[in-house]
């Protein structure tokens, strides 16, 4: 259903971005902000689906600064690649991977309203895209890594906020979960009975009621907010 092009962000890097489109006129866009492995086979069928629902999709590799053309599995090797290649974006000069991110929104708005949702480090970027970018209406969060430390819990998001979590995460304990809800109580958090990563249908933690559930909750989330 998409194709890759490239933005370019605000220092003049090129980063390649899955695009998916509707069938019909956008109802709005969505940025989709891959996990630790990449704009892989299930990132692309995330877009595709937010493309079937109406949405312009656009999901941009936040690898490219240290490694172009990625694109993992769900092995122990991968995942252990995958957090290298994260570890190495995190470290970055600051805007690091936010303009890339930024890039993709302003690509995105020729659609209209812009939403954005992210998995997994994919989730702490969108948290962090909603309290610090610019064009966004909207942003959700699967289990974000990270999002409920409590530096990122002191941040003040710009848009409403949706965020779902597992009640099985041995990533994100859930009494940090209920710090970061008391820290934000305007965000929308919900918690599945499920373990990290239970959106996709690559893992073995794919959890399909929450998955459809959380779907369901996102998309009425959009809908609202990118009316």
């Amino acid at each position: 259903m998409g194709s890759f092009i490239d933005l370019k962000a605000a220092d003049g890097t090129a980063v390649p971005a899955y695009v998916a489109q509707p069938a019909g006129t956008p109802k709005g866009a969505v940025v989709v902000l891959q996990e630790i492995f990449g704009v892989n086979s299930h990132i692309r069928s995330v877009a595709d689906g937010y493309a079937a629902a109406g949405y312009l999709a656009v999901a941009p590799s936040t690898f490219q600064r240290v490694k172009p053309g990625v694109e993992l599995g769900y092995t122990d090797a991968d995942m252990q690649a995958g957090f290298a290649l994260k570890t190495a974006v995190e470290g970055l000069p600051l805007p690091g991977v936010m303009q890339d991110i930024q890039a993709a929104i302003q690509h995105a708005s020729s659609a209209g309203k812009v939403g954005i949702v992210g998995y997994c480090w994919g989730g702490l970027l969108s948290w962090r895209s909603a309290c610090t970018l610019d064009g966004l209406s909207a942003a959700v969060c699967y289990y974000g890594g990270g999002m409920t430390t409590p530096d990122e819990a002191a941040r003040a998001p710009k848009v409403p906020v949706l965020a779902h979590f597992g009640d099985q995460d041995h990533w994100i304990p859930l009494d940090s979960v209920e710090a970061f809800r008391k820290a934000q109580p305007q965000v929308e958090v919900h918690v599945y009975q499920a373990n990290h990563g239970f959106n996709c249908d690559q893992r073995g933690s794919w959890d399909a009621p929450s998955a459809q559930l959380a779907r369901e909750r996102s998309l009425a989330f959009f809908a609202k907010n990118l009316a």
